[in-house]
């Protein structure tokens, strides 16, 4: 082992030391980031690149349970990777099918896919119910944003709101005149789960694209320029560090 390693392994346990239990995120949102530059610039195809993403979710939701953070949602495909071209589109979804079926089989982990599963191919879906279904899991949370995004989850809140308030007898107006916040809360693809308290992104991008829109209003949000796949467990320490360090308003 060399001198950088050793100084690195030093400084990372020091950084995991000096983090405070009680300020730990409960529930981390990530947005994977990077997977086709990681692939790009290690000189391997894009598939590749989908695989070692995939990879480093299983490596991510150790760090996280070792943390004791409760819940984390990843975000593996949104709406608009769907517009890619029908071979890439279909090697995400075998590093996602394949990642699903490896995180169901741990046994250590519930499972919950969110977004719109009637978008991806019938066979796709499937096998990702199948496999989320079989999860037992009690010691984390894991949310799979697959199919998703987030102006599409407040049209199907509203669409499912509007139909069961319907199928009681009430009017368009009736359910205008009474609809409050938690009303649409009630619909969400992640209802009776706690919001994200801190959303990381990967690969430089400072922006949500979507994710959680509803769900994120009071998150606090860290930014790295690493790559996805090269995520190192002392980057996610430093995002939590930094989210400890923060004064958390929630508005007020």
């Amino acid at each position: 082992m060399g001198l950088s390693s050793l100084a690195y392994g030093t400084y990372e346990r020091r950084l995991a030391r000096r983090l405070d239990p009680e300020r730990t995120p409960h529930h981390i949102g990530a947005i994977v980031d990077g997977n086709r530059r990681w692939a790009k610039d290690a000189g391997q195809d894009l598939e590749s690149g989908y695989h070692a993403g995939a990879a480093k979710i299983d490596e991510f939701l150790g760090w996280c349970h070792e943390l004791g953070v409760r819940i984390v949602t990843f975000w593996v495909l949104s709406t608009d990777n769907l517009q890619r071209s029908e071979d890439e589109v279909r090697s995400i979804l075998r590093a996602v099918e394949d990642l699903v079926d490896r995180l169901a089989a741990d046994g250590r982990w519930n499972l919950r896919l969110i977004g719109s599963l009637d978008l991806l191919p019938a066979e796709s879906a499937a096998r990702l119910k199948r496999a989320t279904e079989s999860s037992t899991g009690t010691e984390l949370q894991v949310n799979i944003c697959v199919g998703y995004g987030g102006r599409q989850e407040l049209t199907d809140a509203m669409r499912s709101l509007l139909l069961e308030e319907s199928s009681k007898g009430r009017s368009l107006e009736e359910v205008a005149s009474t609809l409050v916040v938690d009303d649409i809360a009630e619909h969400l693809y992640t209802k009776g789960q706690p919001d994200p308290d801190l959303v990381i992104r990967t690969s430089g991008e400072q922006r949500l694209s979507g994710f959680l829109l509803w769900q994120s209003v009071h998150s606090e949000f860290y930014f790295t320029d690493v790559l996805w796949p090269a995520l190192r467990r002392v980057d996610l320490l430093r995002a939590v560090r930094s989210y400890a360090n923060r004064e958390r308003r929630f508005g007020a």
